[in-house]
Protein backbone atom coordinates (compact mmCIF):
# COMPACT_ATOMS: atom_id res chain seq x y z
CA UNK A 1 0.00 0.00 0.00
CA UNK A 2 1.53 3.33 -0.89
CA UNK A 3 1.99 6.02 1.81
CA UNK A 4 0.38 9.30 1.01
CA UNK A 5 2.77 12.22 -0.69
CA UNK A 6 4.67 14.69 1.59
CA UNK A 7 2.40 17.75 0.88
CA UNK A 8 3.74 20.98 2.62
CA UNK A 9 1.06 21.70 5.27
CA UNK A 10 1.56 24.96 4.49
CA UNK A 11 0.59 24.25 1.09
CA UNK A 12 -2.25 27.25 0.75
CA UNK A 13 -0.22 29.96 2.78
CA UNK A 14 0.86 33.11 1.11
CA UNK A 15 3.74 33.85 2.68
CA UNK A 16 5.03 30.76 3.12
CA UNK A 17 7.22 28.95 -0.06
CA UNK A 18 5.90 24.85 -0.64
CA UNK A 19 9.19 24.17 -2.32
CA UNK A 20 9.45 20.59 -3.19
CA UNK A 21 13.05 18.86 -5.16
CA UNK A 22 11.07 16.03 -7.33
CA UNK A 23 13.05 13.54 -8.86
CA UNK A 24 12.01 10.67 -11.35
CA UNK A 25 14.16 8.20 -13.07
CA UNK A 26 13.94 6.29 -16.34
CA UNK A 27 12.61 2.84 -15.93
CA UNK A 28 15.89 0.08 -15.57
CA UNK A 29 17.78 3.25 -15.22
CA UNK A 30 18.38 2.88 -19.16
CA UNK A 31 20.10 6.43 -20.47
CA UNK A 32 16.89 7.25 -22.57
CA UNK A 33 17.70 10.76 -22.63
CA UNK A 34 19.86 12.09 -25.39
CA UNK A 35 19.97 15.72 -26.85
CA UNK A 36 16.51 16.31 -28.89
CA UNK A 37 14.80 13.82 -25.65
CA UNK A 38 16.30 16.65 -23.38
CA UNK A 39 15.16 19.94 -25.40
CA UNK A 40 11.63 18.43 -25.99
CA UNK A 41 11.24 17.07 -22.05
CA UNK A 42 12.35 21.21 -21.00
CA UNK A 43 10.07 22.16 -23.76
CA UNK A 44 7.13 20.24 -21.91
CA UNK A 45 8.42 21.54 -18.57
CA UNK A 46 8.12 25.44 -19.08
CA UNK A 47 4.60 24.56 -21.04
CA UNK A 48 3.36 22.89 -17.76
CA UNK A 49 4.76 25.79 -16.18
CA UNK A 50 2.90 28.18 -17.89
CA UNK A 51 -0.37 25.90 -17.60
CA UNK A 52 -0.42 25.36 -13.75
CA UNK A 53 1.26 28.60 -12.49
CA UNK A 54 3.88 26.20 -10.35
CA UNK A 55 7.48 27.59 -10.90
CA UNK A 56 10.44 25.90 -11.62
CA UNK A 57 13.73 26.90 -9.14
CA UNK A 58 16.13 25.10 -10.86
CA UNK A 59 16.18 21.47 -12.68
CA UNK A 60 18.63 19.41 -14.14
CA UNK A 61 18.25 16.49 -16.83
CA UNK A 62 20.35 14.09 -17.04
CA UNK A 63 20.63 10.92 -18.93
CA UNK A 64 18.44 8.51 -16.88
CA UNK A 65 16.93 10.63 -14.37
CA UNK A 66 15.58 14.31 -13.71
CA UNK A 67 15.39 16.80 -10.72
CA UNK A 68 13.04 19.71 -10.28
CA UNK A 69 13.30 22.16 -7.67
CA UNK A 70 9.39 23.42 -8.23
CA UNK A 71 7.78 25.84 -5.77
CA UNK A 72 3.88 25.32 -5.98
CA UNK A 73 2.13 28.90 -5.25
CA UNK A 74 -1.36 28.76 -3.82
CA UNK A 75 -4.23 29.27 -6.59
CA UNK A 76 -4.85 33.39 -6.55
CA UNK A 77 -7.40 34.43 -3.70
CA UNK A 78 -10.90 34.89 -6.33
CA UNK A 79 -9.24 32.43 -8.71
CA UNK A 80 -8.07 33.20 -12.15
CA UNK A 81 -9.58 36.10 -14.20
CA UNK A 82 -11.04 34.82 -17.71
CA UNK A 83 -7.56 36.43 -19.51
CA UNK A 84 -5.43 34.80 -17.46
CA UNK A 85 -7.40 31.60 -17.74
CA UNK A 86 -7.52 31.43 -21.30
CA UNK A 87 -3.73 32.41 -21.62
CA UNK A 88 -2.59 29.17 -18.99
CA UNK A 89 -5.20 26.89 -21.85
CA UNK A 90 -2.95 28.31 -24.32
CA UNK A 91 0.08 26.38 -23.17
CA UNK A 92 -0.88 23.22 -23.54
CA UNK A 93 -3.99 23.37 -25.94
CA UNK A 94 -4.45 24.35 -29.61
CA UNK A 95 -5.45 27.45 -30.42
CA UNK A 96 -9.01 26.58 -31.61
CA UNK A 97 -9.55 24.68 -28.32
CA UNK A 98 -9.28 27.60 -26.80
CA UNK A 99 -11.48 29.44 -28.56
CA UNK A 100 -13.91 27.23 -28.07
CA UNK A 101 -13.38 27.42 -23.72
CA UNK A 102 -13.57 31.00 -24.96
CA UNK A 103 -17.10 30.73 -26.64
CA UNK A 104 -18.53 28.62 -23.45
CA UNK A 105 -17.17 31.62 -20.88
CA UNK A 106 -18.89 34.33 -22.70
CA UNK A 107 -21.71 32.79 -23.48
CA UNK A 108 -21.78 31.57 -19.43
CA UNK A 109 -21.43 35.95 -18.75
CA UNK A 110 -24.24 36.68 -21.42
CA UNK A 111 -26.64 34.48 -19.12
CA UNK A 112 -29.62 35.52 -16.27
CA UNK A 113 -29.33 39.14 -17.34
CA UNK A 114 -27.37 39.19 -13.79
CA UNK A 115 -23.91 41.58 -13.30
CA UNK A 116 -21.01 38.60 -14.19
CA UNK A 117 -23.72 36.16 -15.97
CA UNK A 118 -24.53 32.43 -14.99
CA UNK A 119 -21.33 32.50 -12.28
CA UNK A 120 -21.97 29.02 -11.42
CA UNK A 121 -21.58 28.02 -14.58
CA UNK A 122 -18.57 30.03 -15.24
CA UNK A 123 -16.81 28.28 -12.21
CA UNK A 124 -18.31 24.78 -13.80
CA UNK A 125 -15.86 25.74 -17.29
CA UNK A 126 -12.91 26.45 -15.34
CA UNK A 127 -12.88 23.62 -12.57
CA UNK A 128 -12.62 21.88 -15.74
CA UNK A 129 -9.08 23.07 -15.93
CA UNK A 130 -8.04 24.64 -12.29
CA UNK A 131 -8.09 21.51 -10.52
CA UNK A 132 -4.67 20.74 -12.38
CA UNK A 133 -3.03 23.88 -11.47
CA UNK A 134 -1.36 25.18 -8.63
CA UNK A 135 -0.81 20.87 -7.57
CA UNK A 136 2.46 19.02 -7.22
CA UNK A 137 1.12 15.96 -7.86
CA UNK A 138 -0.84 17.33 -11.38
CA UNK A 139 2.35 19.41 -12.01
CA UNK A 140 4.55 16.03 -12.50
CA UNK A 141 1.44 13.42 -13.76
CA UNK A 142 0.96 15.99 -16.58
CA UNK A 143 4.55 16.70 -17.73
CA UNK A 144 6.03 12.54 -17.16
CA UNK A 145 2.65 11.64 -19.20
CA UNK A 146 3.44 14.06 -21.95
CA UNK A 147 6.62 13.48 -22.11
CA UNK A 148 5.96 9.68 -22.01
CA UNK A 149 3.90 10.27 -24.85
CA UNK A 150 6.04 12.06 -27.17
CA UNK A 151 8.55 9.59 -26.31
CA UNK A 152 6.81 6.36 -27.24
CA UNK A 153 5.56 7.57 -30.84
CA UNK A 154 9.39 9.01 -31.36
CA UNK A 155 11.03 5.84 -30.69
CA UNK A 156 7.56 3.24 -31.58
CA UNK A 157 7.56 1.89 -27.82
CA UNK A 158 4.69 1.27 -25.88
CA UNK A 159 4.40 1.28 -22.10
CA UNK A 160 5.53 2.56 -18.68
CA UNK A 161 8.55 5.27 -19.04
CA UNK A 162 9.36 5.77 -15.87
CA UNK A 163 10.70 3.33 -12.70
CA UNK A 164 7.86 4.22 -10.44
CA UNK A 165 6.06 7.16 -9.27
CA UNK A 166 7.96 10.25 -8.51
CA UNK A 167 10.13 11.21 -5.63
CA UNK A 168 9.76 14.81 -3.74
CA UNK A 169 11.26 16.26 -1.01
CA UNK A 170 9.69 19.13 0.49
CA UNK A 171 12.35 22.05 1.11
CA UNK A 172 12.81 25.29 3.06
CA UNK A 173 13.20 28.47 1.44
CA UNK A 174 16.99 30.04 2.25
CA UNK A 175 19.83 27.85 2.86
CA UNK A 176 18.09 24.69 2.18
CA UNK A 177 16.77 26.03 -0.96
CA UNK A 178 19.82 27.37 -2.35
CA UNK A 179 22.02 24.34 -1.54
CA UNK A 180 19.33 22.26 -2.85
CA UNK A 181 19.21 23.82 -6.27
CA UNK A 182 22.94 23.88 -6.35
CA UNK A 183 22.98 20.40 -5.55
CA UNK A 184 20.98 19.68 -8.89
CA UNK A 185 22.57 22.39 -11.09
CA UNK A 186 26.28 20.19 -10.05
CA UNK A 187 24.81 16.99 -10.68
CA UNK A 188 26.71 16.64 -14.06
CA UNK A 189 30.02 17.92 -12.98
CA UNK A 190 29.50 15.08 -10.14
CA UNK A 191 28.88 12.61 -13.41
CA UNK A 192 32.06 13.99 -15.05
CA UNK A 193 30.16 15.15 -17.77
CA UNK A 194 30.73 18.42 -17.66
CA UNK A 195 33.67 20.26 -15.53
CA UNK A 196 31.87 23.58 -14.88
CA UNK A 197 28.17 23.67 -14.65
CA UNK A 198 27.74 26.63 -16.67
CA UNK A 199 28.78 24.54 -19.73
CA UNK A 200 25.69 22.01 -19.28
CA UNK A 201 22.97 23.06 -21.62
CA UNK A 202 19.90 21.19 -19.69
CA UNK A 203 19.86 22.83 -16.69
CA UNK A 204 18.96 25.73 -14.86
CA UNK A 205 22.28 27.07 -14.13
CA UNK A 206 23.43 26.43 -17.79
CA UNK A 207 19.94 28.10 -19.08
CA UNK A 208 20.73 30.74 -17.29
CA UNK A 209 23.79 31.74 -18.35
CA UNK A 210 23.62 30.62 -21.90
CA UNK A 211 19.77 31.87 -22.86
CA UNK A 212 20.62 34.99 -22.45
CA UNK A 213 18.24 37.82 -20.85
CA UNK A 214 14.92 37.03 -22.59
CA UNK A 215 12.41 33.54 -23.12
CA UNK A 216 13.57 31.10 -21.19
CA UNK A 217 16.83 32.13 -20.16
CA UNK A 218 14.91 34.90 -18.41
CA UNK A 219 12.60 32.12 -17.12
CA UNK A 220 16.04 30.50 -15.77
CA UNK A 221 17.56 33.50 -14.44
CA UNK A 222 14.11 34.11 -12.71
CA UNK A 223 13.83 30.74 -11.08
CA UNK A 224 17.05 30.64 -9.63
CA UNK A 225 16.92 34.42 -8.19
CA UNK A 226 14.31 32.89 -6.21
CA UNK A 227 15.68 29.07 -5.26
CA UNK A 228 18.67 32.06 -4.13
CA UNK A 229 16.83 34.30 -2.42
CA UNK A 230 13.61 33.28 -1.14
CA UNK A 231 13.61 33.60 2.66
CA UNK A 232 14.66 37.72 1.46
CA UNK A 233 10.99 38.34 -0.21
CA UNK A 234 12.84 38.15 -3.92
CA UNK A 235 9.91 37.02 -5.89
CA UNK A 236 10.69 35.55 -9.68
CA UNK A 237 12.88 39.08 -10.67
CA UNK A 238 15.82 38.82 -13.79
CA UNK A 239 16.19 41.93 -12.78
CA UNK A 240 18.29 40.83 -9.66
CA UNK A 241 20.71 37.93 -11.70
CA UNK A 242 23.67 40.00 -11.59
CA UNK A 243 24.03 39.93 -7.63
CA UNK A 244 22.39 36.54 -7.12
CA UNK A 245 24.62 34.99 -9.89
CA UNK A 246 27.29 35.93 -8.32
CA UNK A 247 26.55 34.19 -5.30
CA UNK A 248 25.72 31.03 -6.90
CA UNK A 249 28.77 30.95 -8.43
CA UNK A 250 30.44 30.74 -5.31
CA UNK A 251 28.52 28.69 -3.96
CA UNK A 252 28.69 26.44 -6.68
CA UNK A 253 32.50 27.13 -7.44
CA UNK A 254 33.41 26.31 -3.28
CA UNK A 255 32.10 23.42 -3.83
CA UNK A 256 34.03 22.08 -6.73
CA UNK A 257 37.34 23.64 -5.16
CA UNK A 258 37.42 25.91 -8.30
CA UNK A 259 38.66 28.88 -5.92
CA UNK A 260 42.35 28.50 -4.93
CA UNK A 261 42.48 27.38 -1.64
CA UNK A 262 46.49 26.76 -1.34
CA UNK A 263 46.88 29.09 1.30
CA UNK A 264 44.04 27.01 3.68
CA UNK A 265 46.21 25.04 6.04
CA UNK A 266 45.05 23.05 9.46
CA UNK A 267 47.23 24.67 12.36
CA UNK A 268 45.96 23.46 16.04
CA UNK A 269 42.86 22.01 14.82
CA UNK A 270 42.17 25.17 12.95
CA UNK A 271 41.39 26.18 9.39
CA UNK A 272 43.46 29.36 8.67
CA UNK A 273 42.24 31.14 5.02
CA UNK A 274 44.07 33.53 2.89
CA UNK A 275 42.05 37.04 2.68
CA UNK A 276 41.57 36.53 -0.76
CA UNK A 277 39.63 32.89 0.02
CA UNK A 278 38.37 34.63 2.62
CA UNK A 279 36.94 37.44 0.46
CA UNK A 280 35.42 35.03 -2.30
CA UNK A 281 34.07 32.97 0.35
CA UNK A 282 32.35 35.67 2.41
CA UNK A 283 28.66 35.93 2.63
CA UNK A 284 26.17 38.05 3.83
CA UNK A 285 24.26 35.67 5.93
CA UNK A 286 26.99 34.06 7.45
CA UNK A 287 29.38 35.55 9.99
CA UNK A 288 32.05 32.85 9.54
CA UNK A 289 33.20 30.65 6.31
CA UNK A 290 33.30 27.55 8.09
CA UNK A 291 29.24 26.62 7.35
CA UNK A 292 30.32 27.40 3.67
CA UNK A 293 32.79 25.46 3.20
CA UNK A 294 31.27 22.63 5.27
CA UNK A 295 28.58 22.81 2.95
CA UNK A 296 30.91 22.87 -0.37
CA UNK A 297 32.55 19.29 1.32
CA UNK A 298 28.69 18.06 0.92
CA UNK A 299 27.92 19.16 -2.59
CA UNK A 300 30.71 17.34 -3.97
CA UNK A 301 28.94 13.93 -3.33
CA UNK A 302 25.68 12.43 -3.80
CA UNK A 303 23.39 13.09 -1.22
CA UNK A 304 20.52 10.55 -0.42
CA UNK A 305 18.96 12.96 2.09
CA UNK A 306 18.05 15.29 -0.83
CA UNK A 307 16.01 12.46 -2.46
CA UNK A 308 14.82 10.36 0.83
CA UNK A 309 14.78 12.88 3.42
CA UNK A 310 10.75 13.62 2.92
CA UNK A 311 11.85 16.88 4.42
CA UNK A 312 14.71 19.05 4.76
CA UNK A 313 15.51 22.67 6.14
CA UNK A 314 16.22 23.94 9.78
CA UNK A 315 15.00 21.96 13.04
CA UNK A 316 12.26 23.60 13.59
CA UNK A 317 11.34 23.71 9.89
CA UNK A 318 11.18 19.92 9.96
CA UNK A 319 9.78 19.68 13.44
CA UNK A 320 7.20 21.97 12.22
CA UNK A 321 6.39 19.52 9.28
CA UNK A 322 6.53 16.86 11.77
CA UNK A 323 4.02 17.94 13.97
CA UNK A 324 1.53 18.14 11.41
CA UNK A 325 1.78 14.97 10.20
CA UNK A 326 1.92 13.66 13.67
CA UNK A 327 -0.25 10.67 12.52
CA UNK A 328 2.50 9.56 10.17
CA UNK A 329 4.57 8.34 13.02
CA UNK A 330 4.35 6.10 16.57
CA UNK A 331 4.36 7.59 19.95
CA UNK A 332 7.41 6.31 20.21
CA UNK A 333 8.60 9.41 17.92
CA UNK A 334 9.27 12.73 19.70
CA UNK A 335 10.34 15.01 17.39
CA UNK A 336 11.31 14.79 13.31
CA UNK A 337 14.31 16.41 12.69
CA UNK A 338 16.87 14.07 12.39
CA UNK A 339 20.94 15.32 11.60
CA UNK A 340 21.65 14.26 8.64
CA UNK A 341 24.49 11.91 8.54
CA UNK A 342 27.68 10.48 5.94
CA UNK A 343 29.18 13.66 3.53
CA UNK A 344 25.90 15.48 4.39
CA UNK A 345 26.61 15.39 8.40
CA UNK A 346 29.39 19.34 7.84
CA UNK A 347 25.79 20.79 6.78
CA UNK A 348 24.86 21.40 10.48
CA UNK A 349 21.93 24.07 9.64
CA UNK A 350 20.29 21.42 7.60
CA UNK A 351 18.29 18.49 8.74
CA UNK A 352 15.83 15.72 7.56
CA UNK A 353 13.30 14.06 8.56
CA UNK A 354 14.55 10.86 7.90
CA UNK A 355 17.06 8.79 9.49
CA UNK A 356 18.85 7.38 7.14
CA UNK A 357 21.42 4.69 8.14
CA UNK A 358 22.12 2.84 4.97
CA UNK A 359 23.46 4.29 1.82
CA UNK A 360 23.91 7.59 3.02
CA UNK A 361 27.20 9.04 1.31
Amino acid sequence: MRRARWIAPWKDSETKPAIYHCISRVVDRRFAFGVEEKERFRTLMRMMENFTGCRVLSYCLMCNHIHILLEVPPMPQGGLADGGFLKRLSSIYGENFVADVAEQLDAARSEGGLEGGNLGRVEEIKARFTYRMHDLGEFMKGLLQRFTQWFNGRHKRTGTLWEQRFKSVIVESGTAARTMAAYIDLNPVRAGMVEDPAEYRWSSYGEAVGGGSKGNGKKAREGLVRAISSDRDTGFDAGKWKDASRRYRRLMGIALERKTMSAKIQTSGKIRISRNDAEALESEDSETVLPELGMAKMLRHRVRYFTDGAVIGSKEFVNEAFESARDRFSDKRINGARRMRGNASTAKNIWSMRALRVGIA
